[in-house]
């Protein structure tokens, strides 16, 4: 069977899910060039390898881009193409007018987080159009399956639930030098920072779990909103590591090895790559108990699960992980086990591929 994996965004999930499909499928990924160097560097050496120039969203030369993208697509003349979900406006008018390959789309969030200054505009109007394009769609969560079938009436058979593959792997594959080890006491917070995530709730619990271990320390990882807002007074930087920039490929190595517990306070969620990193990484996750946070983490097995918006439930989860080592080194073994089994790409890769199979058996 001959596979493009139009490859866009999402680079580590789309890489690794190359490097597992390449062992069932004859693989092409096209991608832009100049972009993600350091995710075509661990592409599994059979996956040939396309590029066109893309620029910028406002550029009218996306035109000429997308062209030349159909061009690469009919190249290769696959049986299938496999995108990853793309939020461009000139991708989604392109698949719209334009005659394609069986197309199977993987959506990874169905709209716009709350609060999320860089979503492109327009783009909860134009999303649809790869919903309905699609004769296959994979999503992570029942959650999101529900909600297409629900909102936009697709047909429970075109959609399939795939968990969101660990990512850990992706940066391990990159040279690292000197990778700490874990201090006993530290929390990170990883990601963008938006008012979707809840960070403020996190920020707020932290000085009740120093009431009761005040050796804790919380990491706060990642670009978005200016981080002052959410210290108006200062903060102690003895109990505050803030890295308020884009983090490196072995800064994020660094950052989970160091950390013991990964908290996702969000109040809004579909679902997570940062869980799926955290338990790449053996660290356990807590998290609220809110859209399909609830179907990625497993409370009292790999992580434990809080009411949103609950300051006090969440410094209590936080302080009982912490002061019961035999709890957190079975849910440290249990995110391991995981990503052996539900979270390992070899089996969401033969599962893509059973989808490739359904589709062209209908075709």
């Amino acid at each position: 069977m001959k596979v493009v994996l139009l490859n866009l965004c999402f680079k580590e999930y789309a890489t690794e899910l190359a490097n597992g499909l390449v062992n069932y499928v004859d693989l092409t990924v096209i991608q832009q060039e100049n972009k993600d160097q350091d995710a075509r560097e661990v592409l599994d050496p059979r996956i040939s390898v396309l590029t066109f120039n893309k620029p910028k969203m406002r550029d009218p030369k996306n035109i000429q881009a997308m062209g030349e993208m159909m061009d690469l697509i009919r190249q290769v003349n696959p049986d299938i193409l496999h995108v990853q979900e793309v939020n461009d406006i000139w991708y989604l008018l392109t698949i719209l007018f334009q005659k394609l390959p069986p197309l199977v789309t993987t959506i990874h969030d169905i709209f716009s987080h709350p609060g999320d200054a860089t979503k492109v505009f327009g783009s909860d109007y134009s999303r649809p159009i790869a919903f309905y394009r699609s004769q296959k769609i994979i999503v992570h969560t029942e959650q999101l399956k529900n909600t297409l079938h629900q909102k936009y009436f697709l047909p429970n058979h075109k959609v399939h639930v795939f968990p969101h593959g660990e990512i850990a792997t992706w940066y391990k594959r990159h040279e690292h030098k000197d990778i700490p080890a874990k201090e006993p006491f530290t929390l990170l917070f990883f990601g963008r920072i938006w008012p979707y995530k809840g960070l403020k709730y996190l920020v707020e619990a932290m000085p009740l779990v120093a009431a009761k271990i005040p050796q804790v320390k919380l990491i706060i990882a990642g670009r978005g909103e200016k981080i002052e807002q959410y210290f108006p007074n200062g903060y102690d930087k003895e109990r505050y590591e803030i890295l308020n920039q884009f983090i490196t490929n072995e800064d994020v190595i660094k950052l989970f090895a160091r950390s013991t517990i990964t908290v996702l306070p969000y109040i809004e969620a579909s679902q997570s790559g940062v869980a799926a990193l955290s338990y790449g990484m053996g660290t356990p996750v807590i998290a609220s108990d809110v859209g399909g946070l609830s179907e990625i983490v497993k409370h009292q097995q790999d992580g434990l699960l809080v009411p949103p918006c609950d300051v006090k439930a969440l410094a209590e989860s936080i302080i009982s992980l912490l002061q019961n080592q035999e709890l957190y080194q079975k849910m440290q073994a249990a995110t391991l086990i995981r990503c052996q089994q539900d979270l390992n790409w070899s089996n969401i890769a033969e599962q893509t591929v059973r989808v490739y199979h359904k589709l062209l058996q209908v075709k």
